[in-house]
Formats: structure tokens, sequence, C-alpha cells
């Protein structure tokens, strides 16, 4: 059955920049209700946006008359254990995913470094972790099945509806609300994690080198500063060296969340302490070594509410953006609370993935709630697109869908699928229409 809710229903996003009432809250329990109500909108000249778990910052979610969520609809769970595929509703979490597979002696090759988003959410809008031999999530996925604008019933794979599935891995939603997804999974691994402080100079100058001898790494630069903080992870044989429950509440939970969430509350009540509270916390840092299982090493709590943009960008373009950045910061009229983060994936195939056709370097900036942001977002924008940087979908960014057609080379073929599947446009909306074109 699908369920509604009442005219006002108000969603918000987890940073709550994003918010609006839906005319009507669609949960459905079957393939069969997305269908109907697929139906019933287009029929009645109505739109339909997918709402997950609400962790983009984008409005791709924001429905502006009928709102799905998925947490109720049900398809069966398939575990094929010999072959490394799973079979799950579009709405389950990333973490529900991951407890799912770890039972069954699985896991994801990668994962970004929170697990709340859907994996529908997350696939749509192009979530990536960080490892130069690893694409965006979208990459693991194996098969799905969609609703298209029509009603249809689409079974997509490589050999099914190729094309399709070539564009609906990364479809911001724009041309049907996926219902089941098939992964595909590795044997349950053990990460070792060694995350250290270093100087930006040394980190950039070997950066090719750092990059080449880690399954996984990342960095945090601290503004204000020439500080980074390093996070490599490596596939490990043994769960040898787990991190005692006590370290990973005082740095995880304690340090990363209840004392960073003062020292920005503090930074926001009196900016000029910002480079102060930046360089002690780039110097509390210090570093550790531990193995645990790989989703709980990749995820970890985030609880400080921040905006954020994210850009992918060529790999050998970072050092001049990052460059540009520092300028950018030093220049501003107003301080950043934030560290700058900094991650690396592999080249795909897939039509409007960040990482289509190349190896990326990913730079995100964030600002903590409540802080003037625009004019830092917007100056990192001109530089980042300036050298040919692709936007993350779930992510605040400032282009149209005019300049995004000059950064995808394949956005003419989606915007052809997308015409197919959507004729009437029932899963449009202000924001796709700005994005993708009306």
């Amino acid at each position: 059955m699908v369920g509604t809710a009442p005219p006002t229903a108000r969603w918000s996003n987890w940073a709550g920049n994003q918010s609006g009432s839906a005319t009507a809250v669609l949960r459905p329990g079957s393939p069969d209700d997305v269908t109907k109500a697929v139906r019933d909108a287009a029929a009645s000249g109505g739109r339909i946006r997918v709402a997950g778990s609400g962790h983009s910052f984008t409005a791709v979610a924001l429905a502006d008359d009928r709102r799905m969520e998925l947490s109720e609809l049900e398809t069966s769970v398939s575990v094929d254990v010999a072959r490394r595929l799973v079979t799950v509703p579009a709405g389950m979490t990333l973490h529900t995913l991951n407890g799912l597979l770890a039972r069954h002696g699985l896991a994801l090759p990668n994962l970004g470094d929170i697990d709340a988003q859907t994996v529908a959410g997350a696939i749509s809008t192009g979530t990536h972790g960080t490892g130069p031999g690893y694409g965006c999530l979208s990459t693991f996925v194996e098969a799905l099945t969609l609703v298209t604008g029509t009603g249809e019933v689409l079974r997509c794979s490589a050999d099914n509806n190729p094309d399709v599935f070539a564009a609906a891995r990364v479809s911001l939603g724009a041309l049907g609300v996926l219902v089941e997804v098939t992964l595909r999974c590795v044997d349950a691994f053990v990460l070792h994690a060694h995350e250290r402080p270093a100087a930006l100079t040394d980190v950039l100058g070997g950066l090719p080198a750092l990059v080449g001898r880690h399954d996984h790494v990342e960095f945090y630069w601290f503004p204000y500063t020439s500080r980074v903080q390093v996070k490599a992870n490596d596939r490990s044989p043994a769960n040898d060296r787990p991190l005692p429950r006590w370290r990973g509440w005082l740095d995880d939970d304690f340090l990363a969340n209840r004392v960073f969430a003062g020292a920005c509350r503090l930074g926001r009540a009196v900016p000029a302490l910002a480079p102060g509270i930046s360089a002690v916390s780039a110097r509390a840092l210090t570093e550790r070594r531990y193995t645990g299982r790989s989703d709980r090493v990749f995820c970890t709590p985030r609880r400080v509410r921040f905006v954020e943009m994210e850009y992918g960008l060529p790999r050998e373009a970072l050092p001049e953006a990052l460059t540009a950045l520092r300028r950018i910061v030093d220049g501003l009229p107003f301080k950043i609370l934030v560290p700058v983060e900094v991650r690396f994936t592999a080249a795909d195939d897939i039509w409007l993935s960040h990482g289509y056709g190349r190896d990326n370097a990913y730079v995100a900036v964030h600002q903590y709630v409540g802080m003037p942001y625009e004019p830092y977002f917007q100056a990192f924008e001109k530089v980042a697109a300036a050298l040919g940087g692709r936007p993350h979908w779930g992510k605040l960014h400032y282009r149209d869908a005019a300049s995004l057609a000059e950064a995808y080379p394949r956005f003419a073929d989606f915007q052809a699928v997308r015409d197919r599947l959507d004729p009437h446009r029932v899963f449009t909306s202000p924001h796709l229409a700005h994005v993708l074109g009306v």
C-alpha cells in the first residue's frame, strides 16, 4: 500500500540547509506500489522526488510535489556468497548492508566515511570513498531494477538495457525510482589504518608515491596552517591490532565530535580565534595505527553539522587547486572552521560519474553551520571549474545544465535516455531542471 502524510509534511536534510513541504508523502511497500504511484502521478501531471537519508547538501532530494520514501519498500534480499553478489532493496542503508554482508563473510570493496545513506541515494549521487584503484560506489553495481516515468519496470545490467545501465548508476533520480540493486562484493577483509600528521608541502611533494603505495589514502588540510592529517588504509591479513574501545571513544567520539563541536561553536562566536583553533586542532591529532573490520575503519561518526562543496579534479591539477585554495581562505572576510578533505578515485565509464574517463583527486571544502560560506564556495568553484573540475552531485555547487554539459562528454546521451524513460518529467524538480535542463 502507498501511504500518505499530511499536505504540510516537512522534510529537511542532515545539514539543515535544505527543507520544504511535500503535497504528499508516499511510502510504497512493494515495487507494485511504486509503479502505481508513478502512473498516478504521470496521469495527473504530478511529480515525485525520492528522498533517502538526507545526506546530500543540494536540493537533489527536495520535493515540490510528492515525496517518496523507500524505508518500507520490501524486495527479496539475496546473497550469493559463491559469486559474491548481493541483491537488496534500494532503500536499505549502507549501515544495514554492511552488517548483512559481514554476516555472510562479504564486504563492499570500498566505502565513504559515513554509512547513513541509502543504497539508492549513495549510487544516484556518485558517493565515493578514496583509493586510486577504486571508482565511486556505483562501480560496484552489477544490476538494478528501475521504475521509469511511464511506470515500466526495467531490469538493467551491462547486458540488459546497457544504455540505461550506463546512465542509471549515477542518475540523480532523474530516470526513475530504483527499487532493487545488485552489488558485486568481495570477501570480508581487515584494514590496517595509519593516521599521522604531516606537512602539506611534504605530502604534495611525494603525492604520486603516497597515493600509489596505499590501497586507500586521504588527507585533511587545516586552514591557516601548513599541516595535514594523512589517513592510509591498507588490507591486512589479520585483525591483530584492534583499537581499544576507550581510544576509539576518545578519538572518534570525544575529540572528533564533542570537542570539535565546541571548538566550532567558539570559532563561530569569536571568529578571530579560528586560526588558533585550527592550529591547535592540527597539533592535537597524533599518530595512531590500528586494525579493524573494513566498514568500521572506513566509516566514522559525523555529528558536527556543516555544509560542503566537493569537486572532482584531474589528479594532476591538485597542487594548483590547493595553492589557489590557500589564497582564497587567507583572503576571505570571514573564517573557516572545518578542515579541507582530499581523496582519490579511479576512472570509470558511468556517464554522469565525476570520475567518467579519468582518475580524480577530490577536494572537499566545508563550513560549520551558521557561518557564511557562499563567497568561499563560489571562489573555489571558479578555480575548480577552470581546471576541468566536476562538482559532486550531492554537494553544494552553482553550476547549471549548460556548464555541466561541457564537463560531461556523455551528457547528451544521458538526456536522450531521460527523454525516453521520463518523457513527462514525473521525476523533475526545480533543482533538476537547473542542473539537467527541462
